[in-house]
């Protein structure tokens, strides 16, 4: 016989229980704490919009300000360890191995990897964008009245940025001699996250000479660096839920709803060539990982969702890290190497993005890019993706250079200017979904061959 609840129980046992298991699900994945922060996030941001006529400008200004504080602090307070956990990461996973080779065999197939992924993203973005050409479909001249002044006063401040640096860029010999940081202390003070990844190569490589005895020291303070940056990576993600829900609220305000109605084209055709770059990534991560796309993409989500909510792959890495060795199982000596280098140089997202841009504004313009104009493009979206950081806002920078190199006016940005921050968001994600992809297929290239055990300090000097 069944007892009915006590008139006195404020709710049945059973739904007592099943609160219970809602509960236990919140605290336990993290990933739904941030889907929940960002739908809240956005929400509020929508109503506090002065645009809905519920808040005065002024108000909404401040409040969003308050809001969006904790997002601010979350970012700031991952960027402080980015530096010191690259450092650490790099070194010790280039000192885990003990073979030249081995290491030289997965540095050769990351650069191919990021390049071949690059290039294809970028093609990808030429094809949607001269099949569905949507700039065609759209008024150019009263889009850019639509756009307001202060799109185009925007877009002006980054074609003279974009022509500034174009000015005052050195010659190529230059750069490249540029990249071998000088000053290790200064790369490592200024955040210089390419020139960290070099440093830390250099000391990993250099380890690998020296006798265990002596290179003890230095790596046991990277392994105490490297738990230390964890340890407050992990502390940092409980607040995660919260930031991405003050990020998401200033996502709102900033884009509000006509500006993305008015570009959905445009919108929707960057977003088909990311999901075609998504499909990429997944398929090889089936063939040669061994991870189907589901089984992917649920191992994957903490980071693909931080990655959407904070615009940075730099911002994520050390989830990235976390995912690549915890989730995916990827060597250390891989995932140290590999993930880092990929935050910085590994852009295949926002190639895709620019090849599309700029196909969009030459349409709207009426400029006509033939297959040289196309080939500037490709190569220079390819090469500014690759020597991007990984933070957010440049690829509009980045874009009004390549408009200036093929004759397309740079202040069509003025056009795209107002749904940047929402392909951002998006471009982000396949950026990390490009990073994690590789860690796998790397790690699965190179398990064949025999690696050396990881670096043991206690073990007795050669």
């Amino acid at each position: 016989m069944t007892i009915p609840p006590h008139p006195t129980d404020p709710l049945p046992r059973s739904l007592l229980r099943q609160s219970g298991g809602v509960r236990k699900l919140l605290r336990e994945r993290l990933w739904l704490q941030v889907l929940i922060g960002m739908a809240l996030g956005f929400g509020t941001g929508l109503l506090l919009d002065p645009d809905t006529g519920l808040v005065t400008a002024a108000f909404s200004r401040t409040a969003i300000g308050w809001i969006a504080l904790p997002g601010q602090l979350f970012l700031g307070a991952v960027g402080f360890v980015v530096v010191p956990l690259v450092l650490a990461s790099v070194v010790r996973g280039i000192a885990a191995g003990d073979r030249g080779e081995s290491l030289g065999r997965i540095g050769g197939e990351t650069m191919g990897f990021f390049l071949a992924t690059t290039v294809i993203a970028c093609l990808i973005g030429f094809l949607i964008g001269w099949v569905v050409a949507p700039g065609a479909l759209i008024d150019g001249a009263a889009l850019t009245a639509a756009a307001g002044a202060e799109a185009a006063a925007s877009a002006q401040s980054a074609a003279e940025a974009a022509r500034a640096a174009n000015e005052a860029a050195p010659p190529l010999t230059e750069r490249i001699v540029s990249l071998l940081p000088s000053n290790p202390h200064r790369a490592l003070a200024e955040g210089d996250t390419l020139q960290v990844v070099i440093v830390a190569a250099i000391l990993g490589l250099a380890l690998l000479r020296v006798e265990r005895k002596t290179a003890a020291p230095l790596l046991d303070l990277m392994a105490a660096l490297q738990a230390v940056t964890m340890v407050v990576v992990q502390v940092v993600m409980r607040f995660a839920p919260i930031a991405v829900f003050g990020l998401m609220a200033r996502l709102a305000v900033d884009l509000g709803l006509q500006a993305a109605a008015g570009l959905a084209v445009y919108v929707g055709c960057v977003l088909l060539g990311l999901a075609l770059l998504m499909a990429v990534y997944l398929a090889l991560a089936w063939r040669i990982g061994g991870w189907g796309p589901t089984r992917f993409l649920r191992t994957a989500r903490e980071a693909l969702l931080l990655a959407f909510s904070t615009s940075s792959s730099a911002a994520v890495m050390p989830v990235s890290l976390k995912t690549a060795e915890q989730g995916f199982r990827v060597r250390d000596s891989v995932s140290r190497f590999v993930v880092p280098l990929g935050a910085t140089v590994n852009m295949g997202g926002t190639a895709l993005y620019q090849a599309i841009a700029t196909l969009f504004l030459a349409q709207i313009f009426g400029v006509d890019l033939g297959l040289a104009e196309l080939g500037v493009v490709l190569v220079m979206a390819v090469g500014a993706a690759i020597g991007s950081p990984g933070a957010p806002g440049v690829g509009i920078v980045v874009l009004a250079t390549i408009l200036e190199s093929v004759g397309v006016p740079a202040a069509g940005i003025a056009l795209v200017i107002g749904v940047d921050r929402l392909l951002d968001m998006c471009r982000t994600v396949a950026n990390v979904a490009g990073d994690l992809t590789a860690a796998l297929v790397i790690d699965a290239r190179t398990r064949a061959a025999p690696s050396a055990p990881v670096f043991d300090p206690s073990a007795p000097a050669r």
